[in-house]
């Protein structure tokens, strides 16, 4: 087990070594071409996660573009898995295959993301991933077609409808079943955050409904499937979305480390069901922010027993190779919003606190820079430094106060892109409206 890593008072003293190490593992980063370095170091590796230090930074989502494209090109990846919900990326899954029905374009398909956070999906840029994907997926095979899918457990009533919906068409019985599960829910209507709070104070929960409704559904899988194998994936995957956002639902109301502990195993656990789904020879990109990619154990995140997706993946598939890459910036702009559901904005993002990782990146040479992190060799950065996280809340007068996130980046990542200026992405929904019933996540929404 890694040592916890503690919130320092202050950044640690400036070093000399430590500019100079930096330096020394810095490679250009100028085109889809400077990426060599990285695809080197990625090798035969089968899970490859790129992080993000915000959800709306254009460069951001388009280095990761540019990244997943020489993968699947060059080396043979299978699947995108996002932080986003299933119902929703199963959509884009769906277009991007070429399915029946399955939208006009790109922008069609993803302007239906009406969940606040819109912008973190519904944006121009994962536009130009789903065109390329879907142009990809043209040019191959049927069992070759990459898939892209949401990892995330948000979406309890959708993943409801869906599964009733499925059962309704292969199986009477079993969608009785089911429908006694979403009874359940009714009395909160369609409030995650009034469950939460019902459930928190009587031992009454609707746990046990959905959990029969997912081992209902699984009981049945031989018969399930020859009606569609992916069909039955896909229904099987939103009830245990279904399960596993009851119980992250029922202990978010608490503040600690259990909920978020929750939400990532479940984000593991389904990426393990895409690989098993796939087969063995699958190669999976997972597009996270960097507090769900980077290994918490190297983080302050450690000390409050938190877990994460990283640390995960690196536990379960070391042998079979796994490779975390961190994004950092000193300054720009972002898409964010000053509260919970509340309107989006473009906000400055400031120059890097003093003495954090992004303020000695960039005083070591103010370009944009791949650094690749060979632990032997790296002594000189094993001091905590504080690493700028920003989530959908944002705000960025008081950020050099909670948006720092004391981490050993060397082992925090094996790699890191470090875009020294960024700017805001380019949301679908200009004028929109938001439902408030998703929960504020550790930190500020990541």
């Amino acid at each position: 087990m890694a040592r916890p890593i503690r919130h320092p008072a202050q950044e640690p003293a400036d070093s000399d070594e430590v500019t100079e190490a930096v330096r020394d593992i810095s490679h250009p980063l100028d085109d889809w071409q400077s990426l060599d370095p990285l695809l080197a170091r990625i090798g035969d590796a089968r899970y490859v996660l790129l992080g993000e230090a915000s959800h709306g930074t254009s460069e951001f989502y388009t280095w990761r573009r540019l990244i997943s494209q020489r993968l699947i090109r060059e080396k043979g990846f299978s699947l995108i898995a996002v932080e986003g919900d299933w119902p929703d990326c199963y959509r884009v899954n769906r277009y991007i295959k070429g399915y029946p029905d399955a939208g006009r374009n790109a922008h069609e398909v993803l302007h239906a993301f009406d969940r606040w956070p819109t912008w973190m999906w519904a944006n121009e840029e994962v536009v130009t991933l789903a065109e390329w994907l879907h142009h990809w997926n043209r040019s191959v095979a049927a069992e070759r077609k990459v898939g892209f899918y949401g990892l995330d457990v948000y979406s309890l009533w959708d993943s409801m409808h869906a599964v009733l919906a499925y059962l309704q068409q292969v199986d009477g019985a079993a969608f009785t079943a089911a429908q006694r599960a979403f009874e359940c829910f009714e009395p909160f209507g369609y409030d995650v955050n009034q469950y939460a709070q019902a459930t928190a104070w009587t031992p009454r929960s609707c746990e046990n409904s959905v959990v029969r409704m997912l081992s209902s559904l699984r009981e049945q899988a031989p018969s399930f499937q020859q009606d569609g194998r992916e069909a039955y994936f896909n229904a099987e995957q939103n009830a245990l979305v279904a399960k596993n956002a009851e119980k992250y639902y029922r202990t978010m109301v608490r503040g600690d480390a259990l909920s978020w502990n929750v939400r990532d195993e479940h984000m593991a656990e389904t990426l393990q069901r895409l690989t098993t789904h796939y087969g063995p020879a699958t190669k999976a990109i997972v597009w996270e922010h960097n507090t769900h990619v980077g290994d918490a154990r190297f983080t302050d995140m450690a000390a409050s027993g938190m877990l994460n997706v990283g640390q995960l993946v690196r536990n379960n598939h070391e042998a079979e190779g796994v490779v975390l890459v961190g994004f950092s910036s000193h300054h720009g702009t972002v898409i964010a919003s000053q509260a919970w559901g509340d309107a989006m904005r473009v906000m400055t993002v400031p120059n890097a606190r003093p003495g954090s990782w992004e303020d000695i990146l960039h005083r070591a040479d103010p370009s944009d820079k791949l650094l690749l992190f060979e632990p032997q060799s790296l002594l000189e950065m094993l001091q905590p430094r504080g690493h700028r996280a920003i989530g959908v809340v944002y705000r960025p007068r008081y950020e050099a106060f909670g948006n720092y996130v004391p981490s050993v980046l060397p082992r925090r990542y094996d790699a890191l892109l470090h875009l020294d200026e960024t700017h805001a992405l380019h949301p679908l929904h200009l004028d929109t409206r938001f439902d408030h019933d998703a929960p504020e996540t550790y930190p500020s929404g990541v």
